[in-house]
């Protein structure tokens, strides 16, 4: 076999490749095989017809069309090892030559990785925020702490925020009740948003016997997006009622016997969870760094089918939270134009990122075995809310263990430049990475080969993920429509801490 390589861009590529005869020879005896146990010839027994037989039956050219077939997708193959070429795609194949006992020629046009001159990542410099815990983010962890344990009582007054008000809900279209559209008795606190819009609006100043009608859109089922009448009648107001932030509240709700102990471990782990979020910020700040000093060329074919991917995403996100995309741009501040600009390039980013880890992974020779795999597989399935088993079978079922190894080892790539980079404070301060374990604490001088080991699992949970698969969207897809939930991940941490105790 013969092939060259013509270079169409520095993403594409196009393979000419000429096959000799005679290495089809056992594609074609394979073919008259096949053939041989498809079709009846009297004087023959079934599979024991001979190839001039078959050639006078169903035509030579049927078996060579079948020999084509299976012979072309592996001589492609072998083309793209014999030229260092890496597909990024499928090919657009061509068969531009067939002569029987000759000769076979085709071309296949095919996106590839671009050639990257990797620039010197050693002590890349960036900066990231400090990490500040104030006394309001510690004042609202506190009330979240307490709203955990507040009590409700019944008032004969009119509905005002913060009140909770026990509803029943019916949307109806031009006077037919909308199906599915519909709640009774469902507890809900005025002001907290997330529902239909117009609801607080109508719930503030209503008491119990009191009802409503005004006009909003649905923001699910089959009439998404359309106008309706909203019924609304409240059966009960009721107050919330915090418990007192004293000693006994602090034996309650903890482990601590007084509040002075409560409010110091609070503010402890709001601490460890801004520290993980200055390490993630400081991840993606030595990547950007990176970014500046290397021109990627990109494929615009996977550009646009990650952007695809991850506008869909994005507006299957905002659909299970209830808020169309013209709200979600409203609240941003942003127009259909600068959210379109900003998506294209944090989607370009990832896949020049994507490109540059690989090459990083390839250079530093970097490697995974089976326990990191398993272990990258159990995390992905806990994300995702699955069985891990069922994770792993799907994965080996849909071919996907390529991909998650390639996450592996971009994630490893990542804790490469991270580590031998130098990430500093706003007030100067040298940033702690190497050592920093997933409860936000720094590991002790004889943990840090665990704790290096911590660092590199979180690094390939944060490193740019593939293209979706079928039923996964990429990782970050929705990084905007999640901002407003992702503010205060340090909340989050102490919150789900504070449950632990």
């Amino acid at each position: 076999m013969k092939s060259a390589v013509e270079t169409l861009s520095p993403t594409r590529a196009k393979l000419t490749v000429e096959v000799p005869f005679e290495e089809l020879k056992p594609s074609l005896d394979a073919a008259y095989k096949r053939i041989a146990q498809q079709i009846n010839v009297p004087g023959f027994r079934r599979g024991k017809v001979p190839a001039m037989v078959i050639d006078r039956q169903v035509g030579r050219g049927v078996v060579l069309d079948e020999a084509v077939n299976d012979v072309l997708p592996k001589k492609y193959v072998e083309a793209l090892q014999e030229n260092s070429l890496e597909p990024l795609a499928q090919p657009e194949i061509e068969l531009t030559k067939l002569e029987d006992n000759d000769v076979l020629e085709f071309t296949a046009e095919v996106d590839v990785k671009p050639t990257i001159e990797l620039p010197s990542y050693e002590g890349l410099e960036a900066q990231v925020d400090d990490v500040e815990v104030t006394d309001e983010d510690v004042d609202e962890q506190v009330k979240a702490l307490r709203e955990r344990f507040a009590t409700l009582t019944d008032v004969e007054r009119p509905a005002a925020e913060g009140d909770f008000v026990v509803m029943d809900l019916q949307a109806t279209q031009d006077g037919e009740p909308v199906e599915g559209a519909e709640v009774s008795g469902m507890s809900y606190q005025v002001g907290r948003g997330g529902m239909l819009e117009g609801l607080d609006e109508a719930l503030a100043g209503m008491a119990a016997g009191d009802a409503k009608t005004f006009t909003s859109e649905l923001v699910g089922g089959d009439l998404v997006g359309q106008s309706v009448e909203v019924h609304v009648s409240v059966s009960q107001v009721q107050e919330q009622e915090l418990p007192e932030y004293d000693d006994e509240f602090a034996q309650l709700a903890s482990e601590f016997d007084t509040i002075e102990e409560l409010t110091a471990d609070v503010r402890e782990r709001l601490g460890r969870g801004k520290r993980l979020e200055q390490a993630a910020a400081a991840r993606d700040a030595v990547l950007e760094a990176l970014l500046e000093k290397v021109e990627v060329p990109l494929p615009e074919t996977m550009v646009t089918d990650e952007l695809n991917a991850r506008r869909q995403n994005i507006e299957q996100q905002l659909a299970f939270a209830g808020i169309t995309m013209e709200k979600y741009l409203e609240d941003e501040g942003q127009t259909v134009e600068e959210f379109e600009a900003d998506l294209d390039r944090r989607v370009r980013d990832a896949v020049a990122a994507q490109f540059i880890l690989d090459e990083i992974a390839k250079k530093e020779e970097l490697g995974i075995d089976q326990n990191e795999l398993t272990q990258h597989m159990v995390r992905r399935a806990q994300q995702s809310g699955q069985d891990p088993q069922e994770f792993a079978n799907h994965m080996f079922e849909h071919n996907h263990i390529p991909d998650l190894v390639q996450e592996i080892l971009r994630g490893k790539a990542l804790a490469t430049i991270v580590e031998s980079a130098v990430v500093k404070d706003a007030s100067g301060n040298v940033v702690e990475l190497k050592n920093l374990l997933p409860d936000g604490t720094i590991a002790a001088a004889e943990t840090e080969e665990a704790g290096q080991e911590s660092a590199d699992e979180a690094a390939a949970d944060e490193a740019p993920a593939d293209e979706a698969t079928e039923d996964e969207a990429p990782k970050k897809a929705a990084k905007k429509p999640a901002k407003k939930a992702a503010k205060k991940p340090a909340k989050k941490a102490a919150e789900k801490a504070a449950e632990n105790d």
